[in-house]
């Protein structure tokens, strides 16, 4: 097994983000004593960034593509609604994908069925560039989805076997700012792309970086679910598990809230090459701007959210927060694209969308740590859980936004408002962030 098939235990010695401590990284014996300190911080740090790829799955495999979608309705003489399913299927085969791969890590450990997931991932990228028709595209982004899912569920599960706690939430919060360069970049590289080839050239872009990841993975990667946590049985355990956790009021809670927040930001990303470019005519290196612009926003807030809200305020307080201004910047889009300010241009639209997506940087770290630290003994499962509900609801939020055509930008408004709407009322009715015995069990900190 190459060097990166050593086991890393969970360590209480954490205290940052991507620090893990030297005995568990790394072997004392086979390093000399005045390079023990070095040695083990650059191998956490690339352990991080490697968990921080793996999260970029989704934002490269999604946003390096959108300024590519008007040109692919014209390319294979497609709607605007049906190219729009290219991005359902591939959130839909990452959201059950998850389901599949998570409960084989709690199984078999994280590295094995994560390295098949990113073999597949590659093969499914390089059709894609291939694709003669619209329906076979939407096959093939749906294979790159299942496959794609092994890189997201098992970061998560890798996150969860290393930190606990807070260590934990700040944790995420860096997973957040290394994967948000994925959306600052993808875009701008896609209309990069487009100035010398066609949207097919995107995906043979993605096929390279798949290829690079797998390679740094097999080789890099640690194990760190130890034989003994791992589960013995088979599907029968893991949908047990998987029941148990659904049956926490709080952890479902939580889920949901994350899933129909994941569904606000989901309609974002679906409807605005279309919003920006079709409707206030923006070229696709303006859109990759803007998009950028938007990203920056969300890892700076996620920065915030690690570095100092962690340990000062109750992290359901934040989760509510981030829930409210969601809501309120919603509501601004709507009555932009009602017009009820008369006809305001591109610059409010394009200021509303920036706060909503700055508070996706709370809202998103929050709902993945919170149901995790009630899911102690089941990481993969409810990862994959977590994963699972928040792609799929985003699926389905996917088409929505087209459903009225490609002149206004109302059904990504209203999709907005109503997912954040659901995301606020599970949270509160289930949730129930007042209740300081929540608190106590992992609710918040």
């Amino acid at each position: 097994m190459p060097e990166g098939g050593a086991f890393i235990p969970k360590t209480a010695e954490s205290r940052t983000p991507g620090a893990v401590s030297t005995a568990a990284v790394t072997d004392r014996k086979t390093i000399p004593p005045g390079n023990r300190t070095t040695t083990a911080r650059r191998t956490s740090l690339l352990v991080t960034l490697l968990l921080g790829g793996l999260t970029a799955t989704p934002p490269l495999a999604m946003d390096m593509y959108l300024p590519a979608l008007p040109e692919v309705t014209q390319s294979l003489h497609a709607p605007a609604a049906t190219v729009q399913l290219t991005l359902t299927a591939c959130l839909a085969g990452m959201a059950f994908g998850q389901l599949v791969v998570g409960p084989m890590s709690d199984r078999w450990g994280r590295r094995r069925p994560l390295l098949i997931g990113l073999a597949v991932y590659v093969v499914a990228t390089a059709l894609c560039a291939f694709a003669p028709t619209v329906e076979l595209l939407v096959a093939c982004r749906l294979a790159q989805g299942l496959a794609g899912a092994a890189g997201i569920v098992i970061a998560r599960a890798v996150a969860r076997d290393l930190y606990d706690g807070m260590t934990m939430a700040r944790f995420f919060s860096t997973l957040m700012l290394i994967s948000g360069v994925a959306p600052i970049v993808a875009p701008l590289i896609g209309g990069q792309i487009l100035r010398i080839t066609d949207w097919r050239g995107v995906f043979v872009v993605l096929t390279v970086i798949g290829v690079s990841l797998a390679a740094v993975v097999w080789a890099k990667l640690p194990e760190t679910l130890p034989p003994a946590e791992r589960h013995g049985g088979g599907i029968g355990e893991a949908l047990g598990s998987m029941r148990r956790l659904l049956a926490d009021r709080v952890f479902a809670g939580y889920m949901l809230a994350g899933g129909f927040g994941f569904a606000s930001l989901f309609a974002y990303v679906a409807a605005s090459p279309f919003v920006v470019q079709e409707i206030y005519g923006a070229s696709p290196q303006t859109f990759s701007l803007l998009f950028g612009l938007n990203s920056i926003g969300l890892m700076i807030m996620g920065q915030v959210n690690g570095k100092i809200l962690v340990g000062r305020v109750r992290l359901d307080k934040v989760l509510g927060l981030g829930l409210t201004v969601v809501i309120v910047a919603a509501v601004a889009l709507l009555l932009l694209s009602l017009g009820v300010f008369g006809d305001a241009g591109l610059t409010p639209m394009a200021v509303a969308l920036f706060v909503l997506m700055s508070a996706m940087g709370v809202i998103l770290p929050n709902t993945q740590t919170l149901p995790l630290m009630r899911a102690r003994h089941a990481a993969g499962s409810a990862s994959a859980l977590l994963g699972t509900t928040a792609f799929l609801i985003g699926a389905i939020a996917s088409p929505l936004v087209g459903i009225a055509g490609e002149d206004t930008a109302v059904p990504m408004a209203v999709v907005q408002l109503a997912a954040a709407l659901v995301a606020m009322g599970c949270f509160l009715g289930m949730c129930r962030p007042w209740n300081e015995r929540t608190g106590a069990k992992g609710g918040g900190i």
